[in-house]
């Protein structure tokens, strides 16, 4: 392997790991605002949620959603482009995945 097909191959890797953050970022500060307007205002209105969860177990709930949200949308973005670029790289004869198959189209216990 060359010098520059390294260097590309880091480039990618580094502009598809900023992809990923940005996108879990994103996910993770709407998932803190989905999650946090629900838990105060239950704590506020509902008088079993104001005697048994003080703030730190609200900071704990939301902040638990929100880094739930980070990684898992981290993650589908990361498997997203890995396979989009495994795709882009794979060798023509692999590219095709439509099944071209002869024979019958089912069983013969399933026809009518």
């Amino acid at each position: 392997m060359s010098t520059a097909s390294l260097d590309q191959k880091l480039a990618l890797a580094k502009r598809c790991s900023r992809e990923a953050t940005l996108a879990g970022a994103k996910a993770a500060a709407v998932a803190t605002v989905a999650s946090a307007i629900p838990t105060l205002a239950s704590v506020r209105m509902l008088p079993w949620a104001k005697a048994n969860i003080n703030p730190t177990g609200q900071a704990l709930i939301i902040s638990t959603v929100a880094g739930m949200a980070y990684f898992i949308a981290a993650d589908k973005k990361i498997l997203s482009l890995a396979r989009r670029h495994s795709f882009e790289n794979a060798p023509e004869h692999l590219k095709n995945t439509s099944y071209q198959g002869i024979g019958r189209p089912h069983p013969a216990f399933f026809r009518p």
